[in-house]
């Protein structure tokens, strides 16, 4: 069942809400995931509000170029991004969203680093 969850970065510039239903997390092993350590949920953009212009944003893009990583620029945070293998989904960064209990989520692991 679909839930609206608001979403901030950490200085709370950046914000946005989605309606999910939250029943598992991604959890990728390619180079920029493992490093950044989030925990992410993909969202059809009809589902997907940003609240903050995307313009405010910081945007880094490398390999194909056709990622998009959202930051803030303040704070340094990626609450969400466009992936490569589906570039019209967001996928959300489940650690930047309020009220969630990330013990209570299912964890699928995504072998990205076989696709680079």
């Amino acid at each position: 069942m679909k839930k609206t969850y608001s979403g901030a970065c950490h200085c709370g510039r950046t914000r946005f809400e989605i309606d999910a239903d939250l029943d598992h997390v991604r959890v990728c092993d390619c180079s920029i995931c493992r490093q950044r350590g989030a925990l992410i949920h993909r969202v059809q953009p009809d589902c997907f509000r940003l609240l903050t212009p995307l313009e405010d944003l910081t945007l880094y893009q490398f390999h194909t170029r056709t990622a998009k990583n959202y930051f803030c620029p303040s704070c340094g945070i990626l609450p969400f991004r466009r992936p490569r293998t589906d570039p019209e989904v967001w996928a959300v960064n489940v650690r930047c969203l309020e009220a969630v209990d990330l013990d209570s989520i299912p964890i699928r692991r995504v072998f990205g680093s076989q696709y680079s």
